[in-house]
């Protein structure tokens, strides 16, 4: 429901019900006048065989203020990838499909590891910097949005409430983070929101201290949304994670790079579902298991960046804190479906937190045993120096794949 609390780190764009999303759309119409926007959509081929996909290009036909709309295209080979350029063929907008497996972008990897800057992993964050870089080299727009593929509620208010910080040119902010109810049906979803963030930055907060980053990513309601926005000036010199702490990380960038007054949350969506991960408890590379872990690294690894000094007796601290922390979370949860009508099954809630507490030491002795580390992909600035050309030859690639094949 709506309301009007403002944390007091960074501000907080409510939905107070009291405007239509046509209204909306026309000032972005004007705003796009003068600050194009390209739409981001990092993807598996997999997920176009998915239920979300239709129902996203639906909604996007109707949207007439953007300028453009990238297509990163992940896990697909040359049969797939015909079809996904058939499948995206109905939207209105400029538009391009980058088949991110193609022997041409395979030979752009190829050059950019021998340089020693190519993104260690697959993934969305290489999937997400490739489709940044090929939007650099456009160099025509002011404003970019990324959101999921695999959003089962999609509608078009979602991506006019997301740009709209950005586009408007009397507001401030070079970030908008998107945020939204984790309701499924009668479920409390956001599970690792819920049960590893919220109480992880509790009990850090506990053991190590105060520290502004503890309090500005406690100051999110959702954090790991994948919906975000940004003033595509400061796209040069982001840092996106290699692994799956892309969300935290492109937050921890924007606390790195902007003043806390230029970052803002918007409420984009008044229920949200998606595609949900498996917690695999048996597969440390999988599902919520391998993203927890990520997650983990990621924060310890800014927290330290910022001056502070983690050791085994700090993590096994750290994971005794964070158990009861999450625990009596939990209980909150549990108050809060009830009253609503929602279920919580406790016992499976319970195992993650038991998966989440390991993980966090799992972390913790990664971050101590590799310290030489480099989880980031290099910046495009750095890519630049690099290799001038890059940038052009890439954009010049994704238009010769999309015109052969």
């Amino acid at each position: 429901m709506a309301d009007f609390h403002q944390n007091g780190n960074i501000t907080t764009l409510h939905n107070l019900r009291t405007r239509s999303v046509d209204e909306m759309e026309a000032e972005l119409r004007t705003f796009a006048m003068t600050r194009k926007i390209t739409l981001v959509l990092p993807c598996l081929y997999s997920e176009l065989e998915g239920n979300a996909m239709p129902k996203i290009l639906t909604e996007l036909a109707k949207v007439d203020y953007l300028h453009r709309i990238i297509i990163g295209l992940d896990a697909a080979n040359e049969t797939q990838y015909r079809h996904a350029k058939e499948f995206f063929k109905g939207l209105k907008q400029n538009h391009i499909v980058i088949w991110n497996d193609s022997p041409r972008m395979l030979a752009l990897g190829a050059r950019l590891d021998a340089l020693g800057l190519a993104p260690h992993e697959q993934g969305k964050g290489k999937n997400v910097w490739s489709a940044l870089g090929y939007l650099m080299s456009c160099a025509d727009s002011a404003v970019m949005a990324i959101h999921d593929c695999d959003i089962l509620t999609y509608d078009k208010e979602l991506l006019a409430r997301l740009v709209y910080p950005m586009a408007n040119p009397t507001f401030p902010y070079q970030l908008a983070k998107g945020y939204y109810a984790r309701i499924g049906g009668d479920k409390l979803n956001g599970r690792v929101t819920r049960l590893l963030v919220s109480p992880l930055l509790i009990a850090l907060n506990r053991v190590v201290g105060a520290r502004d980053y503890i309090d500005y990513l406690r100051s999110f309601r959702y954090p790991l949304s994948g919906e975000f926005a940004m003033r595509t000036a400061v796209l040069p010199d982001l840092r996106i994670p290699s692994d799956w702490g892309l969300e935290i990380g492109v937050l921890s960038e924007a606390w790195r790079n902007f003043a806390p007054k230029a970052v803002c949350q918007v409420e984009i969506s008044d229920a949200y579902d998606h595609k949900h991960q498996e917690l695999s408890p048996d597969e440390a590379a999988a599902g919520l298991n391998r993203m927890s872990t990520d997650i983990c690294k990621a924060v310890f690894r800014k927290l330290a960046a910022d001056g502070t000094v983690f050791t085994p007796n700090v993590f096994r601290t750290l994971k005794a804190t964070y158990y009861r922390s999450a625990l009596d979370l939990l209980d909150s949860y549990c108050s809060d479906a009830k009253m609503n009508g929602m279920t919580i099954d406790r016992h499976s809630e319970e195992r993650s937190i038991e998966l989440f507490a390991e993980n966090i030491m799992r972390a913790g002795q990664v971050f101590l045993e590799k310290p030489h580390e480099t989880p980031f992909i290099p910046t495009w600035n750095r890519v630049h120096a690099a290799d001038p050309t890059f940038l052009a030859d890439m954009n010049a690639a994704a238009k010769a794949d999309e015109l052969e094949y």
